[in-house]
């Protein structure tokens, strides 16, 4: 009886020791779960950052695209391969469209 006293307390304190410090113990579980929070909330900072960056990117291209068309309209410019046409009207005709 003695002898299976003692093998069941020897088989406890080895499940009681992977229980809290071999592999996938308590301990590690408790640690592995914090190293999660964090690179949740590390995710969540680069998510923002991400989105911030992609804003400024569309408001990069939007404001290219705007500078360009007061290019256009303002200064006369042409993109290069385009041809530029100029239409002069008679000057009677601006006089008359003028008094109009």
């Amino acid at each position: 009886m003695r002898i299976l006293v003692a093998i069941l307390l020897i088989l406890f304190v080895l499940l009681q020791y992977d229980l809290w410090v071999g592999d996938g113990s308590l301990a590690t579980v408790w640690h592995l779960k914090q190293e999660i929070k964090k690179q949740k909330a590390e995710n969540q900072q680069l998510r923002e950052r991400n989105r911030a960056l992609e804003a400024e990117v569309q408001d990069l291209k939007q404001g290219l695209e705007a500078l360009e068309e007061r290019a256009r309209d303002e200064l006369g410019m042409i993109k290069e391969g385009e041809t530029f046409i100029q239409v002069i009207e008679d000057e009677e005709q601006q006089t008359d469209d003028s008094l109009q």
